[in-house]
């Protein structure tokens, strides 16, 4: 009896070091944010026929004859592989509101390729007030499916302001490019380093600050027509194509280099060129 007892008590001496060990880990999980809500199959299938519809492929063909290397008409552009959602870090995230993701829903991409190999990436909205997706912009080259295949499993965002990509793997943020191994280190940080960090950064700069007001909210500028959040130093066209039957309108920009935006409904939104 005395035996089994001793052998209990050691049982339970183990077993309670055992939780004991655990429970910071427990805690830890439980204030790490959900990731933002993915959009349906459904959505997914909406943004990536808006992505190939023919009026888009038309403009992706001007798009990809804007410099000469291809002709319009043997451009023959195409959509390959999957339309990924693409987030981007979150205010209320900034602000360090309880329980608020670390990035929200910027848009869906679809990856364009010419047949002479040029990539571009096709952004897609939802319409504001409807269950429908329209084209936004026509960016070159193709981060986000890139980075979107690198955060498997995880959710892909961007820092906006230092034009810095990422993967949220549950209490984990890790770099995916350069800009960000420069703010997180090569191996990441915990989701609570990293809200300490953005909040320091930004936290008296988000919408509604005084730093807002005088409009100098770089990243944090108004969406335009429920379109992807754009910069407020943001390049201005400085030639663009004339629109034919089709209706869309490509401008080309200069910021580092050229860059494309595409304008569907009379939203012309635009974006840096990215360093990979």
């Amino acid at each position: 009896m005395t035996y089994r007892n001793h052998r209990r008590a050691a049982v339970v001496a183990a077993l309670a070091t055992a939780l004991t060990g655990l429970a910071p880990q427990a805690a830890q999980a439980a204030d790490t944010p959900a990731p933002p809500k993915e959009p349906t199959a459904a959505s997914v299938a909406a943004a990536r026929d808006a992505a190939s519809a023919p009026g888009t492929l038309k403009t992706l063909a001007r798009f990809f004859a804007r410099d000469g290397r291809v002709s319009v008409k043997a451009a023959a552009p195409r959509i390959e592989g999957a339309t990924v959602p693409v987030h981007v870090l979150s205010p209320d995230f900034v602000r360090g509101r309880s329980g608020a993701p670390v990035a929200k829903l910027d848009f869906l991409a679809s990856r364009a390729v010419s047949a002479d190999g040029q990539e571009a990436s096709v952004w897609t909205v939802r319409t504001a007030g409807a269950d429908t997706w329209r084209v936004v912009n026509i960016a070159t080259g193709a981060d986000e499916t890139a980075y979107a295949a690198k955060a498997k499993g995880g959710t892909l965002f961007r820092e906006p302001q230092i034009d810095a990509w990422y993967v949220q793997r549950g209490d984990r943020v890790l770099p995916l490019d350069a800009d960000a191994k420069r703010a997180v280190g090569a191996s990441g940080t915990t989701v609570a380093a990293y809200q300490k960090r953005v909040h320091a950064a930004y936290g008296d700069k988000l919408p509604g600050s005084a730093y807002d007001r005088r409009g100098e909210a770089g990243g944090y500028g108004e969406r335009a027509a429920s379109g992807p959040a754009v910069r407020k130093d943001a390049p201005e066209p400085v030639a663009a194509a004339a629109p034919d039957d089709s209706g869309p309108l490509v401008a080309v920009l200069t910021a580092l280099g050229t860059v494309a935006a595409l304008a569907l409904g009379g939203t012309v939104m635009g974006r840096k060129l990215r360093r990979r």
